[in-house]
């Protein structure tokens, strides 16, 4: 029988002690599921090119036959779509991508991340199960630039006033996400 493995990939700053991120590698770890939950180097700076080798060599620490579930926040969603983009085969059964920063204003600390590869084919062909969770108020993504991933085709929902879905928006302990990562149900079910 297959394990559930889970990857979770942080974004610009890390995450930090008390961001839901950590949170949730803990909750899962005491449920005795596998986790890879990689710090990336120069994360107040990063370089896109050594994070995704960073994410390439994490991706070989992960058990083909488990069932991946990949849950990624703000740069770390751009991260996992540009790592997507070369990838021919399905790689994870379920991708939580929790508030991707606008892919039109570009954050100045992670130039290299732009421009961001919306493709919504890359998802499909890499994973069965595709969310996005954005915020209302997101000051790092607009409602306007929430289209476009909306626009990519998988299923979306958005928090309302939720700010950046972080720590500093009241999401260190987050109940909602460690319940949609372990449900046995699909996706489009649960939201």
């Amino acid at each position: 029988m297959n394990q559930n493995s889970f990857l979770i990939i942080h974004g610009l700053g890390g995450s930090g002690a008390d961001h839901w991120q950590t949170w949730l590698a803990n909750e899962l770890e005491q449920r005795n599921h596998h986790v890879c939950y990689p710090t990336f180097s120069n994360f107040d700076s990063p370089i896109k090119k050594v994070w995704l080798e960073e994410l390439s060599a994490s991706m070989k620490a992960i058990p083909e036959e488990n069932n991946l579930t990949v849950i990624t926040h703000s740069l770390g969603c751009i991260l996992w779509l540009h790592y997507i983009s070369s990838q021919n085969k399905q790689i994870a059964k379920r991708v939580i991508l929790v508030a991707p920063p606008s892919p039109s204003i570009i954050l100045s600390e992670a130039k290299s991340f732009y421009p961001v590869p919306l493709v919504g084919n890359h998802l499909k062909r890499t994973a069965e199960e595709i969310l996005f969770v954005h915020s209302s108020n997101d000051p790092y993504c607009s409602m306007d630039d929430i289209k476009n991933y909306i626009n990519l085709g998988h299923p979306s929902v958005t928090i309302s006033n939720a700010g950046h879905i972080n720590p500093k928006s009241g999401h260190g302990k987050w109940p909602w996400i460690l319940d949609l990562s372990l449900s046995p149900k699909e996706i489009n079910q649960y939201i």
